[in-house]
């Protein structure tokens, strides 16, 4: 049995090992966007696709843009907002491609994929890894004082005519009841589903704060929030530069 002074020389030398290793550092998760409707027979698969992401990957952070651009065929959307389907269409030409269709998954704000090929996905969140250890500047969310608040670090790049920085209210789980349309008579269920956008202000690439208060950030049925930074000017749609979420999501 270790005598006092060896047990406090151990004691001291594990304490100097612990306080000499760094922490480990939280790499940026890949944003992905998925343009659903519940008008669109297709869609179910990469509802459930994103279902699975949202509960096992962490480097990940996926998100249902429920959108309206079905609703003319039997079944209004209960959960689509006319500025989702506005997104889509600016990403869309922004890209140049003009490509909007259901289910259409678009991850860092850069690339597009089918929502429901899993293998595809896996490989667009590959490779735009570099672009993610390259682009944007590091982000802490906090809430203090009744706010939210946002500090962004200095850009390490160029970023043009700035970012916008918005907070979205997302709601963790949503389950509808399809009486008309293509899915009519399922129960779907979507994960991490954006309830309304918000814009919290624009970053031109040095340090800064960006605040809004708690009440407002969690409204619209919303159990917790994200924060994205996305290169934009007026309707074009860059990449996005970083990316956070409250907890409960």
């Amino acid at each position: 049995m270790p005598t006092g002074a060896t047990a406090w020389k151990g004691l001291a030398a594990l304490a100097a090992m612990i306080l000499a290793t760094p922490a480990t550092a939280v790499e940026r998760p890949a944003v992905v966007e998925l343009f659903t409707s519940q008008g669109c027979s297709s869609c179910p698969p990469a509802d459930a696709l994103i279902r699975d992401i949202a509960r096992d990957r962490r480097d990940v952070l996926a998100l249902s843009f429920p959108v309206d651009i079905w609703d003319y065929i039997g079944w209004k959307d209960t959960l689509a907002r006319p500025e989702f389907t506005a997104r889509q269409k600016h990403y869309a030409q922004s890209r140049g491609d003009h490509q909007v269709y259901t289910p259409q998954i678009v991850v860092d704000g850069a690339v597009h994929g089918v929502g429901s090929d899993k293998q595809q996905l896996a490989g667009l969140v590959e490779s735009t890894a570099g672009a993610r250890h390259k682009l944007g500047a590091t982000m802490k969310i906090s809430e203090m004082d009744g706010m939210v608040v946002v500090d962004l670090g200095a850009s390490g790049s160029d970023i043009g005519h700035g970012a916008g920085v918005w907070l979205l209210r997302v709601a963790r789980s949503k389950s509808v009841s399809i009486g008309r349309g293509e899915n009519s008579g399922r129960q779907l269920t979507y994960a991490n589903v954006v309830r309304s956008m918000v814009r919290m202000g624009q970053w031109m690439g040095g340090p800064s704060r960006f605040e809004i208060p708690l009440p407002e950030a969690r409204a619209d049925d919303a159990d917790g929030y994200v924060v994205i930074v996305q290169k934009s000017w007026g309707d074009v749609l860059g990449p996005i530069l970083a990316a956070g979420k409250s907890d409960g999501l």
